[in-house]
């Protein structure tokens, strides 16, 4: 189900299938990042994405009590979006031997992760507001700050921690 297709008549519809992207994107974010971590080098990026891999799982987690409050039963929808953004890290990471500018396009791939995370939670939080769903709206929330959080580490591995000035210097041009 695309973003515009006649099965969303409502905003109540349209929420639904928000929150299905968003339990879809979790749900891949999940396989994904364990790849990342194997790839990473840096200590602190290793870290950093192996704690937001345990707060991914328990975003799902947040997300099927999201759907339980609603009275539906958790699912995803295919989202191209997400789905796309990680089949992308994978062939750049594919393509980078240096494994010092590798965690830099890490990070980088991760906040476009993240970037879109927040985005969608941003989104489905002001639906649900408006929808008087006040009941779901503390669970998502939560996990928009997590996100919101996350990325503020990655920012700081690759600026303050030296993932990019690594990467910068690592290779003669």
């Amino acid at each position: 189900m695309g973003i515009f297709t006649k099965d969303i008549k409502t905003m109540d519809d349209l929420l639904i299938h928000g929150l299905q992207d968003i339990y879809y994107a979790e749900q891949q974010i999940t396989k994904a990042l364990p790849k990342m971590i194997d790839k990473a080098t840096n200590r602190d990026l290793v870290t950093g994405l192996k704690n937001h891999l345990e707060e991914t799982n328990k975003q799902i987690e947040r997300l099927q009590k999201v759907f339980e409050k609603l009275g539906r039963e958790p699912s995803g929808a295919q989202c191209p979006a997400i789905d796309g953004i990680i089949r992308e890290a994978d062939e750049t990471a594919g393509e980078i031997e240096d494994k010092a500018v590798l965690d830099a396009a890490i990070v980088a791939n991760a906040q476009a992760v993240e970037h879109y995370e927040i985005c969608r939670y941003g989104t489905l939080i002001a639906w649900a507001e408006e929808l008087g769903h006040d009941e779901i709206v503390r669970f998502l929330t939560t996990n928009l700050n997590e996100e919101k959080a996350a990325n503020t580490k990655l920012n700081t591995v690759a600026l303050r921690k030296g993932v990019n000035a690594k990467a910068s210097s690592s290779s003669a041009a």
